[in-house]
């Protein structure tokens, strides 16, 4: 890693308090912004031209599956619990090592293509160990999670676990992995939803992340069907029996939150519980649209992901930022949910959420040089009245020219330094036909 890199005349978009947008350098040194806009007049090992581009924090996705990758388009036209059952939990209990392997690294390389740096990732119920080394190989930034599965009708024997068993397994990826690469890879625990976990998991889950100081990682209210069955199994609504087993609280991720009630938006406002909205896959998969802008306004903390590439099928955060702020609109009017909150959500949001925001997800002095570098000389950017809403409304993932995480350079000039594309590409096809194959489909 260079000692210093100079990001030379950009539009520095910071996403600071203020909403500061400044023209001028970026300084990184060492893995850390050292300063902001204005112009920098030493010399830097490196220096990037990123006149006529916008200078932004790599995108935060606080919801995605990489393992899923090597699933897409196998299991379009579904709504959830049948895309579960006769699609996803079949192809997730056929992987082994090698395919999750290849299915991380092409996720990986999509993600930093289009300007993601950092994820929130649940894999699937065994394996998780080669996400973790993609993670730690690529330079790429994750809180990784390990599936948790121990009830549930119509799961694979691939997928089933032993309660202790599936405590044990993910204590011993916490242990190893939590914090590796200098603070860059982070372990969460991830039971998959209610109606998967026993109350007993639930409940270990809850009292061991707070004693580890971890997140939890979950699905939470995302279709109708889902929820019927978890007030079938336990007499009360998702999110009210989360919050009974102890899965609540500033360290708590719940995936979609489509159809919550006024109790339940308050209920996640007052224990400080994070909600990663995730637009295209809630379409995709006919969920609905969940009352973003009403979260937003009780104070409910909400982020974006793009979830798998089985029910999206991409992984491109300008999808879901333009997705996420024309839903909203439709549902609740055209000032609903404006571009820069939008951004703030791809950006910022996903730190908190991550319990990240004093390192990344703004382009502040002391933090993480997580940075995303988009070439604004384009038909489809031209012109550029507001930096914001350009970004927001008509950017796309290959406007990305260069991409850094902890100060390397994880794409240059479009080009992956870390990963080598075709080979990539190459492994996912391989590896897509030995697992469909084996899963039979």
């Amino acid at each position: 890693m260079p000692g210093t890199i100079l990001i030379k005349g950009g539009t520095n978009v910071t996403m600071d308090a203020r909403g500061s947008v400044l023209e001028g350098d970026l300084l990184v040194r060492g893995g850390l912004i050292e300063s902001v806009g204005g112009a920098h007049g030493g010399i830097a090992d490196e220096t990037i031209d990123a006149r006529g581009c916008v200078v932004l924090p790599g995108f935060v996705q606080s919801h995605v599956h990489l393992c899923q990758t090597l699933f897409r388009g196998t299991a379009d036209d579904l709504e959830l619990i049948d895309w579960l059952k006769k699609r996803v939990w079949p192809l997730e209990a056929a992987h082994d090592a090698e395919s999750v392997r290849a299915s991380a690294r092409l996720a990986v390389a999509e993600l930093i293509k289009g300007g993601t740096t950092c994820a929130l990732t649940m894999e699937t119920v065994r394996h998780t160990e080669e996400v973790f080394r993609v993670v730690e190989e690529t330079g790429f930034r994750a809180t990784v999670g390990k599936c948790m599965m121990d009830q549930g009708e119509g799961v694979p024997e691939g997928l089933r676990e032993e309660t202790e068993s599936s405590v044990a397994e993910s204590l011993a990826l916490l242990e190893k992995w939590h914090g590796a690469a200098q603070g860059r890879i982070r372990y969460c625990f991830a039971p998959r939803f209610a109606v998967s976990c026993t109350r007993g998991l639930l409940e270990r889950v809850a009292r061991l992340a707070r004693e580890r100081g971890v997140l939890i990682h979950t699905h939470a209210s995302e279709n109708r069907t889902e929820i019927e069955l978890v007030e079938r199994q336990t007499g009360l609504r998702n999110i009210e029996y989360l919050d009974s087993v102890g899965i609540k609280g500033p360290h708590v991720l719940l995936a979609h939150c489509v159809h919550v009630n006024a109790s339940e938006m308050d209920s996640l406002a007052l224990t400080g519980t994070h909600v990663a909205h995730c637009p295209s896959s809630n379409l995709k998969l006919g969920s609905g649209i969940p009352p973003v802008a009403e979260m937003l306004e009780r104070g409910v903390s909400v982020s974006l992901g793009a979830d798998g590439a089985a029910c999206n099928n991409r992984l491109d955060m300008f999808t879901e930022m333009r997705t996420a702020a024309l839903l909203q609109k439709v549902a609740r009017g055209t000032t609903a949910l404006p571009a820069e909150r939008v951004l703030r959500m791809a950006t910022l949001g996903g730190a908190r959420a991550l319990g990240l925001e004093d390192e990344i997800g703004s382009l502040e002095t002391g933090k993480r040089a997580d940075v995303t570098i988009l070439d604004l000389n384009r038909l489809h950017l031209t012109p550029q009245p507001d930096v914001i809403s350009t970004v927001v409304y008509a950017a796309e993932a290959g406007d990305v020219r260069t991409v850094l995480a902890d100060g390397q350079i994880l794409l240059r000039e479009g080009k992956l330094t870390t990963i080598e594309e075709q080979a990539t590409i190459d492994e996912a096809l391989g590896q897509y036909r030995l697992l469909t194959a084996r899963a039979g489909i």
